[in-house]
C-alpha cells in the first residue's frame, strides 16, 4: 500500500470517528447525577469520557458506555467503582499565596470571557488577572475587559507577535508571589488556583508547578482521537521532580520537558522565573518556531536547582482543536516546539550542552517510541487515562518529527525576525 493511500484510509477512519459525551462523578459527593462537563449537554445514552473525583479531588477517568434507556447514573457510578480505593494525597500547607493569573490572547474575546469567568470564580483567597491582548489588530480584547471586567481584569497591550514575548509581558506586570498562566480556549475549575499555589507555600524550593489538562468537549474525531491518546494530561499521580534526584525512567531529564506539563496550566515562583529571564521571545505560537515557550521555562527553573511539581487536583477544561488540519499543525508544531526549546536552551546557556550530549543516545531512541504510530490498548481504568480506543495515524507521527528537524531552524528563524524587529524599532 502506498504512503498515499494509506494516509487516505486513516483519514477515511478518522472521520468515522464518533463524538463523546464528556461528565464528572464525585464518589463522595451528594450529587445524584453526574454533571456534564462545561458547555456540554446533559448526559444520555451513549459512549462518556467520565472524571471521576474524591472529595472534589481528580483521582481518574473511565470511559463508559450507557446503553439506550438505561440510567446513567447507575451506569457511570458502577464505571467509576474501581476509584472507590483511591486514596487522595494530601498536598499543599498553609494558605496560598497571593498570586497574578496572566491570560494571553489574540482577537478570540468569545473565548477568553468564557475563560475570564472561571478565573473570577476561583475560591483562591487572593489573586489578580491579567489579560495580555497579544499583536492586536482589532480593539475588541480591550473593548470586553473594559466593558465586561472592569477593575477585576487588568488588560495589557503587547504589540510584538508571540507567546513567549507576551507571557513575558504578563510577567513584567505580575504583582503577586506567584504567577500562574492559563490559556484562552479553557475553564477553569473552581480550585484550579488554589490548588496549583499551594504547593509554593508548603516546599520553598519549589519553582515551578503544573497540573491536569482534560477535554471540555469530545464532538469532533480530531477532539476524540487526541483525547485517547493522552491529550494534555500527565495522570493522577502528584509528583515532585527534582533536579537533585533525577526519575530513573527518563533518559534526558530535565530535557524531555514535555512530561512536566504544558502551558495552559502551569505556575512559577514570580522572583525565580524573573531570575532565569523569563520565557525565550524566539519560542512559542506566533513565531517561526511554532511552540516550546512553555518547555523553555520548566528547564531554565530546573536547571537552576529548583523543584517543579505536577499536581492533578489542580484541573482545567480545555477546548481542543476540531479538525484533521488542526491535528496536521498541532502535531508538526509539537516536534518543532521542543527542539526550538532544546536550541534555545543551548543557544543560552552553552554550560548545559555536555550533560544533553551525554543524554543524547539514550534520548533519541526515547524520541523515536513517543512519535510512532499507536494502536488501541483496550481501554482506561480509573487513575489512568489515555484509553487507545482508536489508533493514532502515521501521517501525524511523521508530521512531528519533520516538526522536529526544523524546530532548531524554526528558532534561527525567529531569533533572526527578533533582531530585525529591534533594528527597525531602534531606527
Amino acid at each position: 500500500m502506498s504512503r498515499r493511500t494509506r494516509t487516505q484510509e486513516e483519514i477515511r477512519r478518522f472521520l468515522a470517528i464518533g463524538a463523546v459525551q464528556v461528565a464528572e462523578l464525585d464518589l463522595d459527593g451528594d450529587e445524584s447525577a453526574p454533571r456534564p462537563g462545561p458547555g456540554s449537554p446533559p448526559v444520555t445514552h451513549g459512549e462518556v469520557f467520565l472524571l471521576v473525583r474524591r472529595a472534589g479531588r481528580p483521582v481518574g477517568t473511565v470511559r463508559a458506555r450507557v446503553p439506550e434507556g438505561a440510567d446513567p447514573r447507575a451506569v457511570l457510578t458502577e464505571a467509576a467503582s474501581g476509584a472507590a480505593g483511591v486514596a487522595v494525597a494530601a498536598e499543599g500547607g498553609g494558605e496560598p499565596p497571593y498570586a497574578s493569573v496572566v491570560v494571553a490572547t489574540r482577537e478570540r474575546a468569545g473565548q477568553l470571557a468564557r475563560a475570564l469567568d472561571s478565573l473570577l470564580a476561583q475560591e483562591h483567597p487572593r489573586f489578580e488577572v491579567v489579560v495580555v491582548d497579544n499583536a492586536p489588530v482589532t480593539e475588541g480584547t480591550r473593548e470586553l475587559v473594559e466593558r465586561e471586567y472592569g477593575e477585576r481584569v487588568r488588560y495589557v497591550c503587547e504589540p510584538a507577535p508571540g507567546l513567549a514575548v507576551a507571557h513575558n509581558r504578563g510577567l513584567a506586570a505580575a504583582r503577586g508571589e506567584v504567577i500562574a498562566f492559563t490559556d484562552d480556549d479553557v475553564v477553569a475549575d473552581a480550585r484550579w488556583l488554589t490548588e496549583l499555589t499551594a504547593p509554593f507555600a508548603a516546599d520553598p524550593r519549589l519553582g515551578c508547578a503544573t497540573g491536569l489538562i482534560l477535554p471540555a468537549r469530545l464532538r469532533t474525531p480530531a477532539q476524540v482521537l487526541l483525547e485517547s491518546h493522552g491529550g494534555f494530561a500527565k495522570g493522577f499521580t502528584p509528583t515532585t521532580y527534582d533536579p537533585g534526584d533525577p526519575p530513573r525512567d527518563d533518559p534526558l531529564f530535565p530535557f524531555t520537558a514535555g512530561r512536566f506539563g504544558s502551558g495552559a496550566n502551569m505556575a512559577f515562583r514570580t522572583e525565580v522565573l524573573r531570575a532565569v529571564g523569563g520565557f525565550d521571545p524566539a519560542t512559542g505560537a506566533g513565531t517561526p518556531a511554532r511552540g516550546g515557550d512553555d518547555l523553555y521555562g520548566f528547564v531554565r527553573v530546573l536547571a537552576q536547582g529548583h523543584r517543579l511539581h505536577y499536581t492533578p487536583y489542580a484541573l482545567v477544561w480545555h477546548h481542543h482543536r476540531e479538525t484533521w488540519a488542526d491535528l496536521e499543525a498541532q502535531a508538526y508544531g509539537y516536534g518543532a516546539g521542543l527542539t526550538a526549546c532544546l536550541t534555545a536552551l543551548l543557544v543560552d546557556r552553552p554550560a548545559l550542552l555536555p550533560a544533553f550530549l551525554a543524554r543524547l543516545p539514550r534520548g533519541l531512541a526515547h524520541a523515536r517510541a513517543l512519535t510512532e504510530a499507536r494502536d488501541t490498548d483496550g481501554g482506561g481504568v480509573p487513575g489512568g487515562h489515555a484509553t487507545r480506543t482508536h489508533p493514532w495515524p502515521r501521517r501525524l507521527s511523521r508530521l512531528q518529527r519533520r516538526g522536529m528537524l526544523y524546530g532548531p531552524l524554526g528558532h534561527l528563524r525567529a531569533r533572526r525576525a527578533l533582531r530585525g524587529a529591534a533594528g527597525r524599532r531602534a531606527g
